[in-house]
């Protein structure tokens, strides 16, 4: 948060979804029933360190750390607030003093704070732990907004897999050998992981979307949801098909493994010590983007998640409900959970991190892996996220593709590999070329792809440079190299 954003949010006061807590030395005790009231109803904005008529008076520098410290320690015990959430309070500094900002999602679920419920208005926060009618809205509301949580009443405990549910046991044991789902019976554990919910407005009860998603069998997922799929693909010889792919129609659990494996059959890990100890990059890289594509996807859209590995990079793309457009800055990044049971989950399982600390790692571990390239997270209604490969990381396509790996050949250019392509593209881009010149030059049709695997990061790179440089979606606008002879003309 940028201090004069946090200013301007402070002029316009609290309402709906701004609240202000002085803080000076501690906590003020109502804080966390305010996040409460926030996550129940729309989200918003909790400033420490600022009285209620919006003066600044700041946080002791003193009492900060252990303020930071109670905040997320309670945050995420669910004796505190239930369902507990990840919430990282960011520090700024505005006209020298000191504040606390926290961003508070709207959550999916209604959320408890010692027990209570509390719901938000123009007023304040407000219990509404006794009033039924208020309850049951609320309930409604959340329903209704997050498809995770529709009801299929008709779907029966044997319509699940025991064998997986059996795997989350274990799973869970290997995680914390004293967690509770590793004694619950079958029915206890998906209902303590909300699994199994109860719509107040109709009075259906039964498993939800979320459960068919996580443990359902195959043909049962297929009837709820004809169109999902995971399209994992491998496209660097034969780029307007694929080289190798799995086209993945199961469970989520079983989604990941494939989508993990793909990765390892198809991505190099290179050596990486870190406090000597052997870490793998790909692993820590491709955890959180095979998480992401699986997490927070809305799935009552009919558009197929797709995992394509290029030459230059890897795209993740999923159907979203976008909280915003465009590129994701990690600055100022507030995460926002897509489908929060599905998430906690696969945090339970051990195959997701807390929410927003993956992002982080995402962006810590690509750098090192890409040679100091960024990924890129692109929010919008179709969530992107795009993670550079260097050459250097990013073996031919191996001996264990599909036969309709068919490398491309055109007159102008008989390439022997991927490294010969791109050689051979920078020197006839010596003379400035158009985007379909240089498309039919290495015999490329697919114009969406051409633009993400190839165009694009050359400009990344610095290794093609644009002609109108101050308008980049020009009409005019051709691409040039620079000549490795200095006296070339």
């Amino acid at each position: 948060m940028i201090s004069g954003q946090l200013k301007s949010i402070i002029r316009d006061g609290e309402g709906l979804t701004v609240e202000f807590k002085e803080c000076r030395d501690q906590l003020n005790k109502d804080v966390y029933e305010t996040v409460c009231a926030f996550l129940n109803r729309s989200g918003g904005h909790i400033v420490l360190g600022v009285d209620n008529s919006g003066n600044i008076t700041g946080i002791d520098s003193d009492s900060l750390p252990q303020i930071k410290k109670d905040l997320v320690t309670a945050l995420n015990n669910s004796q505190k607030i239930n369902p507990p959430l990840y919430i990282l309070p960011e520090t700024v500094v505005v006209d020298g003093k000191t504040l606390l900002y926290l961003s508070i999602p709207e959550s999916s679920q209604v959320h408890h704070c010692n027990g209570k419920i509390f719901d938000r208005n123009e007023d304040g926060d407000l219990d509404i732990t006794n009033h039924p009618d208020a309850v049951a809205h609320l309930y409604i509301r959340k329903q209704s907004s997050f498809s995770e949580n529709r009801i299929y009443p008709y779907v029966k405990l044997e319509d699940l897999r025991d064998d997986l549910i059996q795997r989350v046991r274990k799973m869970v044991r290997s995680q914390n050998p004293n967690h509770p789902w590793g004694t619950m019976n079958d029915e206890e554990l998906l209902s303590s992981a909300r699994l199994y919910q109860h719509d107040y407005q109709t009075g259906k009860e039964g498993y939800t979307l979320a459960a068919i998603l996580l443990l359902g069998k195959d043909e049962v997922i297929q009837s709820v949801l004809p169109h999902f799929k995971t399209d994992a693909i491998l496209r660097r010889i034969n780029l307007d098909r694929y080289d190798d792919r799995d086209d993945i129609r199961t469970n989520l659990i079983e989604s990941y493994d494939r989508l993990m494996a793909f990765v390892a059959k198809h991505l190099p890990d290179p050596f990486y010590l870190e406090n000597d100890q052997r870490v793998s990059l790909r692993d820590h890289i491709f955890r959180e983007v095979v998480a992401n594509i699986l997490i927070h996807r809305e799935y009552i859209n009919g558009f197929p998640a797709k995992f394509i590995i290029g030459n230059n990079q890897v795209v993740a793309e999923n159907a979203n409900r976008p909280h915003g457009h465009g590129r994701i800055n990690p600055s100022n990044f507030t995460p926002f959970p897509k489908n929060p049971v599905i998430a906690r989950f696969f945090k339970e399982i051990g195959r997701a991190d807390e929410l927003g600390s993956g992002v982080r790692n995402l962006y810590k571990y690509t750098r090192i892996y890409s040679g100091g390239v960024e990924p890129q997270l692109l929010e919008g209604d179709i969530f992107k996220i795009i993670v550079p490969a260097t050459p250097q990381a990013t073996p031919q396509a191996t001996p264990q593709a599909t036969p309709q790996a068919t490398p491309q050949a055109t007159p102008q250019a008989t390439l022997g590999n991927e490294t010969n392509k791109i050689a051979a593209l920078l020197e006839y881009c010596i003379e400035p070329r158009s985007r379909i010149e240089i498309q039919e030059f290495i015999g490329l049709k697919d114009r969406e792809y051409f633009r993400l695997e190839i165009l694009n990061p050359l400009i990344q790179e610095g290794k093609l440079l644009l002609t109108i440089p101050e308008k980049p979606t020009s009409p005019n606008q051709k691409y040039y190299s620079k000549p490795k002879d200095p006296n070339h003309v």
